[in-house]
């Protein structure tokens, strides 16, 4: 409900930023938002951040997406193909998702969502928020270049939404008063265990992370989830332990006094609209 001026579409926006396996940090930093009472009116994710947020957006809870994934394995998500544009098939993430979600199209979401993804023709970012492709799209964020092949859709092919746009705060800035950013991907000193697995994955981080300096300046609250850098991309295992850091790193974002003035303008903005909402339905009876 815009009743706040200035054209702003949405009063408090989460941009959420891709990480591989780090991005169960997005469901500690959620139980946080939550325990402060507070509500996205709209949420942008790219790659594992678009893999929590659409759940979210579906109206699941923070534990109810950790028992999704709970108990799975690398490989259950995959289907092998011969190497051409990726070793791996997302053909088991889309079906992960169409067994899960409540929703098969954007607006039937509890809260407006958008997938951002990287048009691998065209190398420009590319935003899905509409329409019947919802598990297309967020497959396709969540495709990483060479370990995965790209997802087609309506005859484009698209990959992982990370490769230009990994922290997708701008997707959504100018649409919203506040934003609050959770970055689970952060560059971190050289592991001095090498291998291919390792170099692939600080490739990617390297690429991914060269692109979100400008994001990160325009939260208005920004929450980083340093410690998980230590967590493989693909690494399953540690769940909770990674979740526990997005739950500590947001409970020490939003304790800084700046954070908190925003978190009291957004619930004098809730009280504010649950009075207009009072007066639509007393209206709406009275004219009956």
């Amino acid at each position: 409900m815009a009743i706040f001026g200035k054209n702003f579409q949405y009063y408090l926006g989460y941009a959420l930023s891709g990480g591989g396996a780090k991005g169960f940090a997005h469901l500690g930093a959620f139980k946080v938002f939550e325990s402060y009472g507070l509500k996205p009116d709209v949420i942008a994710g790219t790659s594992a951040g678009a893999l929590a947020g659409v759940f979210y957006a579906d109206g699941f809870s923070p534990d109810e997406i950790s028992e999704l994934f709970r108990k799975k394995e690398f490989h259950e998500f995959i289907g092998f193909s011969i190497p051409k544009t990726g070793f791996f098939k997302t053909s088991g993430v889309g079906k992960f998702l169409k067994d899960n979600l409540r929703s098969s199209s954007f607006e039937q979401l509890r809260i407006p969502f958008k997938a951002v993804v990287t048009d691998w023709e065209k190398a420009r970012t590319v935003v899905f928020s509409e329409g019947r492709s919802l598990v297309d799209a967020v497959v396709a964020s969540c495709s990483v270049p060479i370990v995965f092949t790209p997802k087609v859709i309506s005859g484009v092919s698209y990959v992982d939404g990370g490769l230009l746009k990994n922290f997708p705060v701008s997707v959504i800035r100018n649409e919203c008063k506040y934003v609050i950013g959770v970055n689970v991907s952060l560059m971190t000193p050289l592991s001095d265990k090498v291998n291919i697995k390792t170099t692939a994955e600080r490739t990617f981080k390297l690429m991914s992370n060269s692109n979100t300096l400008i994001d990160r300046s325009l939260c208005d609250i920004l929450v980083e989830a340093e410690e998980a850098q230590k967590y493989f991309m693909f690494d399953l295992n540690n769940i909770d332990r990674i979740r526990e850091i997005g739950y500590e790193c947001a409970s020490a974002a939003l304790g800084e006094e700046k954070s908190l003035g925003i978190i009291r303008r957004c619930h004098r903005h809730y009280e504010l609209e649950e009075k207009v909402r009072q007066r639509i339905g007393k209206f709406k009876k009275t004219t009956l």
